[in-house]
C-alpha cells in the first residue's frame, strides 16, 4: 500500500467491543490537522510520523514529532497537536477492551509517552502490513484485528525506542554476548564480580542494563539459568543424585540448590522429578534420597 493524499481510515463494529482487545480504528492521515482534545480520547491512541512534522503537548510538554516519532496516548489524557511543516502525514491507531488496561501493564506501556522508531524495525512498514491485511478482508469487523492488534503492540514495546532510551531489541542485541557466556559459565563459582569482569561493565552498569531487558538482577537471571538447567538434567538423567546436579549447575552445595528451587519453583526438585516421571520411571528402582532433601 503506497501512501498518498488521501486519508484512509477504518472504524470497527461495536461487535468486537466485547473481546478483550480491540481495534477502535485504524488510519493514515495524508495531511494532518490541528487537534485540541482537554478531555482526552476515550481509548488508548497511538500517533506515528511517517512525514513532514508536527508539535504535540501533552502534561505541559511541548515534543516535536519529526519522522520516525510518535506518541502512546492513555485514555482521556488531555493533549493537542498541530502541523508545524506544510505537510505533516501521520498513521494512528485506537484501541481499547476489557483486557486492554491490564495487557498495557503487564507490556509496561500503561502510561502516556513519547516513542521513537529503532533501526531494528520501522513502524510504517509495520502498520502497512496491518492496514493491508485489514483492507483485504472481507469485513472491516473481523475478529482476527484482535490478535494483529496484539503483535502489533508486542513489536512496539520490543523495537520503540521509549524517551530517547535503547529499545529493548538493542538492549537484547547489547546483552547476548554476556547472556551466552554466563550459560557456559553457570557451574563454575562465578558471581557479579566475574560477570562484570567479562562484560567489562560496571556492576551497577550491568544490573541496570539486566533490569532494562529482562526486569531482573544479573545475579537473578543467572539462577534463573541454572534451576533451568538443573530442570532439564532432572527429567533427562532422573537418577541422577541431587548433590551432582547441584554441582553442575553452580550451587555451592545441596542444601542451597534444595532450598532456592523450592522458593523459585514452589516445590522441592525431589517433588519435580516425581511429578514428572513416567510410568515407566515410576516403575524403576526407587530414589537414593534423603527424606532432607525429598
Amino acid at each position: 500500500m503506497e501512501w498518498g493524499m488521501e486519508n484512509i481510515r477504518y472504524v470497527f463494529s461495536s461487535m468486537e467491543r466485547s473481546l478483550p482487545l480491540y481495534l477502535e480504528s485504524i488510519g493514515y492521515s495524508a495531511w494532518e490537522r490541528i487537534f485540541q482534545r482537554p478531555e482526552g480520547y476515550p481509548y488508548y491512541h497511538w500517533l506515528h510520523t511517517l512525514d513532514g512534522e508536527g508539535r504535540f503537548e501533552l502534561h505541559g510538554e511541548s515534543v516535536m514529532l519529526s519522522k520516525g516519532k510518535g506518541v502512546l496516548l492513555t485514555p482521556f489524557t488531555p493533549h493537542s497537536y498541530y502541523p508545524t511543516s506544510e505537510r505533516w502525514s501521520t498513521i494512528y491507531i485506537t484501541f481499547g477492551g476489557a483486557a486492554a488496561t491490564a495487557i498495557m501493564k503487564a507490556l509496561e506501556m500503561d502510561r502516556s509517552t513519547f516513542y521513537e522508531e529503532s533501526d531494528d524495525q520501522q513502524f510504517g512498514i509495520l502498520f502497512n502490513d496491518l492496514l493491508e491485511r485489514i483492507a483485504s478482508s472481507d469485513s472491516h469487523s473481523n475478529m482476527e484485528a484482535s490478535s494483529e492488534l496484539y503483535n502489533f503492540l508486542m513489536q512496539l514495546r520490543k523495537f520503540g525506542m521509549l524517551n530517547n532510551q535503547p529499545s529493548l531489541s538493542q538492549y537484547y542485541r547489547r546483552l547476548q554476548p554476556i547472556v551466552s557466556w554466563m550459560e557456559q559459565h553457570m557451574a563454575d563459582n562465578i558471581g557479579l564480580q566475574e560477570i562484570s569482569d567479562y562484560a567489562g561493565i560496571g556492576i551497577n552498569g550491568l544490573h541496570e542494563l539486566f533490569q532494562h531487558a529482562f526486569d531482573m538482577s544479573p545475579y537473578s537471571y543467572l539462577i534463573q539459568l541454572r534451576l533451568r538447567e538443573a530442570k532439564r538434567i532432572i527429567l533427562q538423567h532422573p537418577q541422577r543424585a541431587l548433590r551432582e546436579v547441584a554441582e553442575q549447575t553452580g550451587f555451592n552445595d545441596v542444601s542451597h540448590f534444595v532450598a532456592t528451587f523450592r522458593k523459585k519453583e514452589g516445590i522441592t526438585p525431589g517433588k519435580y522429578r516425581e511429578l514428572h516421571q513416567t510410568a515407566d520411571h515410576a516403575e524403576q528402582q526407587p530414589l537414593e534420597l534423603d527424606e532432607h532433601y525429598k
